[in-house]
């Protein structure tokens, strides 16, 4: 049997093995069956010289056999779909609490558009679509209940402990919390994915960019979550659809569709054009970019300092909705309600852990012996889902 390396370069002699349908072996184990392409040989075809290569990659902290037909990102895109912390995602809120109805974006459909339009971003620029897939379904998988509330909740609950970063506490999850392998803690994802979410702990650090891959993931998160806020915020009715027609961005959305529409027809259509007109801006600007660069490999946008972005003008334009947004919806009384409500509770039940760490499940206790009291009882928290937090508060506070 031929000896065959994995994405790190380390020659590994155990193999998976790929059984027919009658579990007999008809080619050699660790090998593709006869016909099929390599990973290799695949992403020759379809990647540009600008994306980054599955055989790039530095591998995994903890060694394993390569995968005879999947590449190192495609493996760790269905880590992260079979996680819990991925499952609990859709009983978490975006913006708007269940309370509101069940129209509007939970985490996790969030969290399934980010990934939607990255990779129709990706295929366009002939990224590595598995390592997008990968990176957008990973992106908000940190976040605690009660979106960002409950997140400043947390984060000034530990202030002076380190604080609290949902993007920091995503690598403490994949990299220690989940509990998916006998021998190790974690996902075991690859070194590549586990940088992109570093990078994503502290935006305005200067340095090196990273990865195009990573950087289209964060343009496409604010592409979505801009758009569908209009959309969730409109049909909540926590704001007028006319008063949207002041900003720029939104006008020119509302140019491009049909007249006579219904009012709900009408707010689809203009989210789409929202979403339509980011999208493409993106995909220009940085396409004629690359173009002029003439890049030839994917180590050389990093060396440029190269950021995905949108163009100039629309940049601005975005930045006004975001700070319409930001005043007229996020600051909103129903939702300034039920962030003090979620942090209140958050910070009491912080308090009784803090005193009652035995009524932690075991794991937690245990963890507390290496990181303290208080930082695993954050970790508990921070991976409830909305109700499962409502529920505990009720069981142990009970007010």
């Amino acid at each position: 049997m031929n000896s065959t390396p994995n994405f790190s370069g380390e020659d590994l002699s155990s193999r998976e093995s790929v059984p027919t349908a009658t579990s007999r072996m008809d080619h050699p184990p660790g090998s593709n069956p006869p016909g099929l392409k390599t990973i290799a040989e695949r992403e020759a075809a379809l990647l540009a010289p600008w994306a980054f290569p599955s055989s790039a990659t530095k591998g995994r902290r903890h060694s394993e056999p390569v995968h005879p037909y999947r590449g190192p990102f495609q493996r760790d895109r269905d880590r992260v779909l079979h996680s819990a912390g991925f499952r609990r995602l859709s009983g978490k809120m975006q913006v708007f609490t269940g309370d509101m109805g069940d129209y509007h974006r939970t985490r996790l459909t969030h969290t399934v558009e980010v990934a939607s339009i990255a990779r129709t971003l990706g295929r366009a620029l002939g990224l590595n679509e598995d390592l997008i897939e990968a990176l957008a379904l990973l992106h908000d998988i940190g976040h605690p209940p009660f979106g960002h509330a409950g997140e400043d909740a947390i984060h000034a609950y530990l202030l002076g402990d380190g604080g609290f970063s949902h993007n920091q506490y995503a690598l403490t999850l994949v990299e220690e919390l989940e509990e998916r392998y006998a021998t190790f803690p974690g996902l075991n994802l690859s070194k590549e994915v586990l940088a992109s979410q570093t990078t994503r702990v502290d935006k305005s650090a200067v340095g090196r960019p990273p990865i195009l891959e990573a950087q289209l993931v964060d343009a496409s998160d604010s592409v979505t979550y801009n758009s569908h806020d209009v959309d969730d915020a409109v049909k909540l009715g926590l704001i007028e659809f006319d008063a949207l027609l002041e900003l720029p961005l939104v006008k020119r959305a509302a140019g491009r569709v049909e007249q006579g529409l219904s009012p709900k027809r009408r707010r689809a259509a203009v989210v789409y054009q929202l979403i339509r007109m980011q999208v493409d801006s993106v995909l220009h600007t940085t396409m004629d970019q690359i173009k002029s660069a003439g890049w030839t490999d994917w180590t050389q946008p990093l060396d440029a300092n190269f950021r995905i972005d949108l163009d100039p003008e629309m940049a601005n334009e975005k930045a006004e909705l975001q700070s319409f947004l930001y005043d007229k919806v996020y600051r909103h009384p129903q939702i300034v309600k039920v962030r003090k409500r979620a942090q209140d509770q958050i910070h009491e039940m912080l308090d009784f852990f803090k005193t009652n760490p035995t009524k932690m499940p075991e794991r937690f206790q245990v963890r507390a012996e290496s990181v303290g009291i208080v930082r695993s009882a954050a970790d508990y928290i921070a991976g409830m889902t909305d109700r499962y937090c409502q529920q505990r508060y009720a069981e142990l506070i009970g007010k």
